[in-house]
């Protein structure tokens, strides 16, 4: 692309994979890109994240080099169950299957061939869903099918020196019981964590103990053991001779690790990209175990997909807090860079996310109205459904309905369901003081003044002058006045927008509820009123 000057992450990560495709070209043809799931739950947002930026690196690649990629969703499906999880059908079927390969545990619903198989499925699903680009790999199918097989023979040709590698940083006992070589007991199926009594480089096997202590010989190959997890991912790295790996901040040191156990079995570790973690509402790290976390699911319900993939795409190097308070700002973010995008030359859009996000073909969209204005259009008239917003929507936007703006009907289904769980059970209006009385009242008569029709910009100079005329401290008290004693809230909206949306009459009404201290009692009126001069 000549002198290529975009600084977007996706690209900057590209070009690395360009300096390296540069020295030595692949000799599979393609650059292959790699994400991992570990199949014992179900596939959740951080998932979505690897996949999504992984993706975005791809693309920006395919844009600096015409060599072909694939990107490898894999499933470390041949690991050991450790534990029940409680969100399955009958729990108590999985309890004498602890310790055996997923795929070989029964599927607690009886849909599929074993518990492995329904996770990947569940997997796939989940990444369909959004449309990604990838072809599903299942770690059991390559143990077993011989596509790890030359490797295995060169872990076992290298076993002494992965050996003096991995010992060292463990305890006493664990490096007693170690092994990169986690053999499969022919006896109870189980996935062993043994040490080996013997190995056999010449004829590829191994001698152990099993659990009855019986001595026993396996071949290293055709799924008979499986590597514990950083030789594993080293392993995989050069059996597919992966180009590109994601990965978190917490696996910095296993990624050195697997990265010198790759060298020592003859491989080039793939380039990679440490992302930080998130946090909580509380700023602590996620943690799947503690279910601090958010769920996509969770997301989706007041919120975009289009602004999930903007909040995994902005700044992946910081750490960032994963909460339900975040979503209504990355859905009006998503829209206002996707307002921005038509007017913007081709090295200004490869810097703006949607680029990234729709992998270079943003689509044509006008948003009329934002997330917030909807919210806050939700919390004035105490919607429980988002016909009641239409109402008002249609009187805004003359020619818009549910049926021919998908995207606004969406928006404002997500802002309803956003208002009802979180704005509602916190909203509390305050009276107002002496001082915003009289401001109140003045912008009571203000708006009564104004023609039915006066622009939103209008309306917003309108407030801003009555705020002028009162003693308050700034502009920003009298704003916060008319949040708090309107909407009980403590944030809200631009006011000319909001009045122009909510209405000339409407908002009156409102001023005089808050005026008699009615507002928050009973239910509102909140079907848009017929207006004229």
């Amino acid at each position: 692309m000549g002198n290529f000057s975009v600084t977007a992450w996706p690209f900057v990560e590209a070009q690395k994979l360009i300096d390296r495709v540069e020295k030595s070209a692949p000799r599979k043809g393609y650059v292959l890109f790699e994400t991992g799931y570990g199949p014992s739950g179900l596939p959740h947002i951080g998932t979505f994240g690897e996949v999504a930026r992984t993706s975005m690196v791809r693309h920006a690649f395919t844009k600096l080099c015409d060599i072909p990629t694939k990107l490898f969703a894999f499933s470390d499906d041949m690991d050991g169950l450790r534990g029940v999880p409680d969100n399955v059908a009958n729990p108590e079927s999985l309890r004498s299957h602890l310790g055996k390969p997923l795929t070989s545990v029964p599927d607690p619903d009886d849909k599929y061939a074993s518990f492995g198989e329904h996770n990947n499925a569940r997997l796939r699903r989940f990444l369909d869903r959004f449309e990604f680009d990838y072809e599903f790999k299942s770690a059991t199918n390559c143990y077993r099918s011989g596509v790890f097989d030359e490797v295995l023979r060169a872990v076992l040709e290298k076993y002494d020196e992965i050996m003096a590698l991995m010992l060292p940083p463990l305890g006493r006992e664990r490096r007693a019981s170690y092994s990169p070589i986690l053999p499969i007991s022919p006896k109870t199926g189980r996935v062993l964590q043994v040490p080996m009594s013997k190995i056999d480089r010449d004829k590829g096997r191994v001698v152990f103990r099993d659990e009855d202590d019986e001595l026993t010989e396996l071949p290293v190959t055709g799924g008979h053991c499986k590597l514990g997890w950083k030789t594993d991912w080293a392993m995989r790295w050069v059996a597919l001779d992966v180009d590109y790996e994601m990965s978190g901040k917490d696996l910095i040191d296993s990624v050195k690790l697997s990265s010198q156990i790759c060298r020592i079995l003859g491989g080039v570790p793939p380039e990679g990209f440490h992302y930080e973690l998130f946090l909580d509402e509380n700023g602590e790290k996620i943690s799947k175990s503690r279910g601090n976390g958010l769920t996509i699911d969770e997301w989706l319900r007041y919120g975009s997909p289009e602004s999930l993939s903007l909040f995994m795409y902005q700044s992946p190097r910081k750490a960032k807090r994963l909460y339900f308070d975040v979503i209504p700002r990355m859905v009006d973010d998503y829209a206002a860079h996707l307002e921005r995008a038509p007017g913007e030359t081709s090295d200004e859009i490869q810097e703006n996310p949607v680029w990234h996000i729709h992998s270079g073909q943003p689509p044509v969209s006008s948003q009329p109205l934002s997330f917030s204005i909807l919210l806050n259009l939700a919390s004035a008239c105490n919607a429980e459904d988002k016909d009641v917003l239409w109402g008002f929507i249609t009187r805004y936007v003359a020619a818009a309905t549910p049926a021919t703006a998908l995207m606004l009907d969406r928006l404002a289904e997500n802002a309803v369901a956003y208002y009802q769980d979180f704005v509602k059970p916190r909203k509390k209006y305050r009276p107002p003081s002496e001082i915003e009385r009289a401001a109140l009242l003045d912008l009571q008569t203000t708006l009564e003044s104004l023609s039915v029709g006066t622009s939103a910009e209008d309306i917003q100079s309108q407030v801003y002058e009555v705020g002028k005329r009162h003693p308050f401290e700034n502009l920003r008290a009298w704003f916060r006045t008319l949040y708090e004693t309107l909407l009980g809230q403590s944030q809200g909206p631009r006011m000319g927008s909001f009045i122009a949306l909510y209405g000339r009459d409407e908002t009156v009404s409102l001023i005089s509820q808050a005026l008699d201290g009615t507002l928050g009692v009973g239910a509102l009126d909140c079907q848009p009123t017929e207006t004229s001069d």
